[in-house]
């Protein structure tokens, strides 16, 4: 007697790959071929499939889509169509579940009426007897334990390998040779070019833009981006510190591991990059482009040195001053740069132009000097980080502080009480050192070079708009342009620009 397609039981199946890093789907497939074969070794139909590809059945917080999609139609008993569904057939039960509380819905949706079916590819399970459903439970507390397991040891292999200065594995790092250890030549220093641009006061975009210009790629052959470009230069490898989830690895005095790698720059230009996006994170960026911080840095290229920089000061008939911000344009009947007021509808007054040339050099000038003044103040007066002795000896009590807990001389509660008062600390001193160390930077800096720069005509040893605007920035608030008195014809006349300093550091 031959066995017709409504003899069959119809069922659907479930297939889940935890990750899939070729994006092929092959684990799923491979699943859905053990399930045909058991759906016809059983005698039984699959009349829909569920999978959920690329997810944890573990991982708090990831929704498996089909799984629950599955649970509903089990519960239902019939599919959207009204095809019936009598059951659910899987390879295994951890690709079905992994936590308890998922193991129990499953069952109360495929237990919801009697005479449903469960098999993986060792035949039938009959989730109706409470001693299969026990089991079932243990088998996911076991799994989850299993899965606990293996996570610590993966997270004390890579301490390990961290704390032996190993490099990560995965893809080569920008700036090294695929052995991961070897500086790539021409890559490291790009990389330590563009520290060096970024510490002097370029904008991250204009070391993007150059970048992608001349038609440098990632390791992974894409064009560079600002975020992927920002992430590398934060990396710590750069100056050879080994880190696990971008935390830096510390061994017990408490000092950063070093990496088996060779480093492209210093940790203090490291330490000094870091601040300079730490007084980035979570500011407001105005729409000139700037980051509202201490020390604003220029986000966006500008064609012209002092546009939105410089402000009108013409009077009023009210007796107020202007205050407009001057825009930059090119005047054509002349063949140059000015800088002009806004018209009176966009909030300015209109009534005042500049030429730019001019006012640029005069600026440029005006501003080199007083860097100059105030770096050579600084080197003068600025010694050693004040609080560096608080530091090393709240490091040393953290160090103590562990020793005695690995003895047992000290109660738990003790032990994490006094830690929680003392990683902030000790957090807080760091940022504080890192903050001193960048001005340290900074004003350490050959301005006699700065200078040479400023004005050279090679392009690539030229500072771009970008950097010459952070310096004016880090100098001064803003410049007001004065108007021409109507006897003072056409010369330029410095006296009518007026620059307003910032205070020195």
């Amino acid at each position: 007697m031959s066995v017709t397609e409504s003899d069959l039981i119809p069922v659907v199946d479930y297939a889940r790959a935890s990750l899939d890093k070729a994006k092929d789907r092959h684990t799923v497939t491979d699943q859905q071929a053990v399930n045909d074969r058991t759906a016809a070794r059983l005698g039984c139909r699959i009349v829909a499939r569920f999978s959920d590809n690329d997810k944890s059945a573990m991982k708090e917080g990831v929704v498996r889509d089909d799984f629950e999609a599955m649970l509903r139609v089990l519960r239902a008993g019939r599919l959207k169509d009204g095809t019936p569904v009598m059951g659910c057939i899987v390879v295994a039960d951890d690709r079905l579940v992994r936590k308890t509380g998922d193991y129990e819905r499953f069952v109360d949706a495929l237990t919801y009426d009697e005479g449903r079916v469960y098999a993986d590819q060792r035949g039938f399970q009959d989730l109706y007897n409470e001693n299969v459903e026990s089991m079932g439970l243990m088998g996911a507390v076991i799994s989850r334990m299993e899965v606990k397991k293996m996570r610590r040891r993966a997270r004390a292999w890579n301490r390990a390998r961290a704390l032996e200065g190993q490099p990560k594995k995965g893809h080569r790092p920008f700036g090294w040779q695929d052995d991961r250890l070897t500086l790539d030549e021409a890559e490291s220093a790009l990389l330590r070019k563009a520290v060096e641009r970024l510490l002097a006061g370029a904008s991250l975009n204009s070391i993007v833009r150059d970048w992608q210009d001349k038609g440098i790629l990632t390791p992974r052959g894409n064009p560079w981006r600002s975020q992927t470009i920002r992430t590398t230069i934060q990396n710590a490898r750069l100056c050879g510190w080994r880190t696990i989830n971008g935390e830096l690895v510390r061994d017990e005095a408490g000092k950063p591991i070093l990496g088996q790698w060779e480093p492209i720059i210093t940790p203090k230009q490291w330490e000094a990059v870091k601040e300079i996006f730490q007084r980035r994170k979570g500011m407001q960026v105005i729409r000139t482009g700037e980051a509202v911080s201490p020390l604003p840095f220029d986000h966006r290229e500008h064609s012209y040195l002092l546009s939105a920089i410089a402000r009108c000061g013409k009077i009023l008939e009210d007796g107020t001053m202007c205050n407009g911000k001057l825009r930059a344009g090119y005047d054509k009947s002349r063949g140059r740069g000015k800088y002009f007021c806004h018209s009176k509808g966009s909030g300015g007054c209109g009534g005042l132009a500049r030429r730019a040339d001019l006012v640029d050099m005069f600026v440029s000038e005006a501003v080199l000097a007083k860097l100059e003044e105030r770096a050579k103040r600084t080197r003068t007066d600025r010694g050693p980080w004040p609080k560096e002795r608080e530091l090393t000896e709240k490091s040393e009590q953290m160090q103590a502080l562990r020793e005695r807990f690995h003895q047992r001389k000290i109660s738990n509660t003790l032990f994490f009480e006094m830690v929680e008062r003392l990683e902030p600390e000790i957090e807080a001193l760091r940022a504080e050192k890192q903050s001193y160390e960048l001005y340290a930077q900074q004003a350490d800096l050959d301005l006699t070079d700065i200078r040479r720069r400023w004005y050279s005509k090679d392009d690539e040893d030229r500072l771009d708009i970008s950097q010459k605007r952070a310096y004016i920035r880090k100098a001064l608030h803003t410049v007001i342009v004065h108007p021409v008195g109507k006897r003072s014809g056409n010369q330029f006349n410095p006296d009518l620009l007026e620059p307003i300093w910032r205070q020195a550091d």
